[in-house]
């Protein structure tokens, strides 16, 4: 498995702010190729609609912290086992901008590869990429928005770009994000 850099082992602590949490869902493939899961969101969701993203999701009563959050919504979204995923730790909080919300990417291994079943409501298509393929720096772009870089990944016919790409980043140890 290719390295994971700077996972913190507990979940950043509670703030004002609204949170919400994802799960960023890694595995080993039959050719022990090391995968994380991303989802694209229909164009009709409220918000970030079709952005490529980890699934998740605001808390809901129960949750047992960020990682309930994010286990249930990775269940809920794409069929992702909770009790099949051991939670690695958290990378760094990311305050997104346009939603003025706290995401607390949680970082989650799967023991198996996982039998998605997409969330016809929630996911137009799931994306299964290798770390080796999302490490290549050249594959890459960056563009400055007001002063933010903001990173771009094309996947296909789609773009894996804003808090996702940055989190992305962040789990590979990627520089200058």
């Amino acid at each position: 498995m290719r390295r994971i850099f700077d996972l913190a082992a507990e979940a950043p602590p509670a703030r004002e702010r609204e949170r919400a949490a994802v799960l960023i869902p890694l595995y080993n493939d039959p050719d022990d190729t090391t995968r994380l899961v991303l989802i694209k969101r229909p164009d009709t969701m409220p918000t970030h609609a079709g952005h490529i993203a980890f699934p998740g999701g605001r808390p809901a009563i129960g949750d047992e912290g960020p990682a309930g959050t994010a286990l249930r919504e990775a269940h809920e979204e794409v069929g992702i086992i909770p009790d099949q995923v051991d939670i690695l730790g958290y990378l760094p909080p990311i305050d997104t901008v346009a939603f003025r919300l706290l995401v607390v990417p949680v970082v989650g291994w799967l023991r198996q590869p996982p039998l998605l079943v997409p969330s016809p409501r929630e996911v137009v298509r799931t994306y299964q990429p290798s770390l080796d393929d999302l490490a290549d720096e050249e594959l890459w772009r960056a563009e400055d928005w007001n002063g933010r870089q903001v990173w771009f990944y094309e996947m296909g016919e789609d773009v894996l770009w804003g808090a996702t790409a940055l989190m992305t980043r962040r789990l590979l140890g990627l520089g200058a994000y």
